[in-house]
């Protein structure tokens, strides 16, 4: 292999041309899209990160919603049952309010029956009493003891019940 010094100054000389016009006209515009390529690629990784704090974010205030959501929903049950429980002391007393009172009606019924009963009676006793008095009055009456005695306690029977 032979080796002469002009070629090596020829090579070198191509060589530094090739890379001055590759230097003013490829790495240039070359390097100007890396460096646009890398502040987009830089500009997506910042917008990755937003959207992530975005979206944790998000989910933290969907969490609250949901625990607010729960937590409203047990206080409207819970109202609910207390609402039922009061619903049916109220029912429960006023059952027993209107028992009291069909069973005062009733004992003021069954009096006021007595009482007529009791009436009744005193009529048809009077009415007997009546018409023993006129067959006493019809026989002789005699001052015997013995209907002494009956008329007195007849009259004392009828006398205490009144």
């Amino acid at each position: 292999m032979h080796f002469s010094i002009t070629s090596l100054v020829l090579a070198l000389i191509a060589f530094l041309a090739l890379y001055f016009l590759l230097n003013k006209y490829a790495f240039g515009p070359l390097f100007s899209v890396m460096e646009k390529r890398r502040e987009l690629v830089l500009q997506q990784m910042n917008e990755a990160a937003q959207t992530r704090e975005q979206a944790v974010s998000y989910v933290e205030e969907q969490k609250q919603a949901l625990q607010t959501a729960r937590k409203e929903a047990l206080d409207i049950i819970e109202q609910s049952r207390q609402t039922s429980s009061k619903q049916t002391e109220q029912l429960i007393e006023s059952a027993k309010v209107e028992a009291s009172r069909i069973k005062d009606e009733a004992v003021r019924d069954i009096q006021n029956e007595k009482n007529k009963a009791v009436e009744e009676l005193r009529g048809e006793l009077g009415a007997a009493s009546v018409k023993i008095a006129s067959k006493l009055l019809q026989k002789e009456v005699s001052t015997d003891p013995a209907q002494e005695g009956l008329v007195d306690q007849y009259l004392k029977e009828v006398g205490g019940r009144s």
